[in-house]
């Protein structure tokens, strides 16, 4: 089983404590979002979980402090991290993004640059973050970067109901097929001058002419060279359409995430912190009377 640590919430921001006491444990409780009364329980032993990928903006220090624990115990992993150029207007919860930078680095060379994807992802535009905006702040990042990731993924802003108000009020607008091509192209030229692969993430256009492959955020490929075993690709039916990952279980809980992120389809809530027991097998929950509790018997 691979373990998505997650796409719902930034938990190495913020959850960390609670999740090494999950796997001192053995087993974590997942609610299912779309059923909240029915809860899967998950083993988390070495041996039945095949890889982790962490999904983070700003891994706390004290969680980076811990991973050399985890690897010590059997866990492979790896982490796809967020580093956009965006300030407090889009992304009110985060650091000056160079504190951001000296952590990326930090953790290249505490784990491998093998094992931290950048993900320049969304792209958005606006009056204020127009192509030639994002083409010079990529390549400020990229030399920020340089030697401390092998892949870049970039996506383009999805906008999603539940989000349009927020994005429109903002003044952002969805790309047109000629923006994410020509920006894309001048991303990829910038990459490769740093010696980066460029991906795409879950995007329906196709960007092979300017050397851009559609990529897989949890890769089948790159976790069986972290862990030396070939893994069997299955794609993952709960993702979007155009979404490459291979299938894995996530355990986060949606509007969770203090970071309020203008674009975040996770996003529930104002931004504040969410109360979280660390000795809970549930995140930012409990077990209550009602809840029905079955083993999880996905592969």
């Amino acid at each position: 089983m691979i373990l998505s640590v997650s796409r719902r919430t930034d938990v190495p921001a913020f959850y960390g404590e609670w999740f090494l006491n999950r796997l001192k444990k053995g087993f974590v409780c997942v609610r299912n979002p779309m059923n909240g009364r029915q809860i899967s329980r998950v083993e988390l032993t070495p041996g039945r979980i095949e890889a982790i990928v962490f999904w983070t903006k700003n891994p706390a220090e004290s969680f980076l402090e811990k991973l050399n624990i985890m690897e010590e115990k059997g866990y492979r992993f790896y982490f796809q991290f967020t580093l956009t150029p965006y300030g407090a207007d889009i992304e009110p919860g985060l650091p000056p993004k160079k504190e951001i930078c000296g952590r990326f680095r930090r953790l290249a060379r505490q784990i491998g640059r093998d094992k931290v994807v950048w993900r320049y992802d969304p792209i958005l535009f606006n009056d204020t973050w127009t192509p030639e905006e994002h083409r010079r702040r990529f390549a400020a990042y990229a030399e920020t970067l340089a030697g401390s990731s092998d892949t870049c993924v970039i996506s383009f802003l999805d906008v999603y109901p539940a989000i349009r108000k927020r994005l429109t009020d903002a003044g952002i607008r969805e790309p047109s097929p000629g923006q994410i091509k020509e920006t894309a192209s001048a991303l990829a030229e910038t990459a490769a001058v740093f010696g980066l692969r460029l991906e795409t993430c879950a995007e329906t256009v196709d960007l092979e002419s300017a050397g851009i492959a559609h990529g897989r955020c949890i890769d089948p490929q790159r976790i069986a060279r972290l862990t030396g075993r070939p893994l069997p690709f299955r794609k993952d039916k709960g993702q979007r359409p155009a979404c490459g990952c291979t299938e894995s279980l996530d355990i986060g809980t949606y509007g969770t995430c203090p970071h309020g992120c203008l674009y975040c389809y996770a996003r529930r809530n104002d931004g504040s912190r969410t109360a979280c027991d660390v000795h809970s097998p549930l995140l930012c929950s409990v077990i209550r009377p009602g809840d029905t509790v079955t083993d999880c018997r996905r592969r």
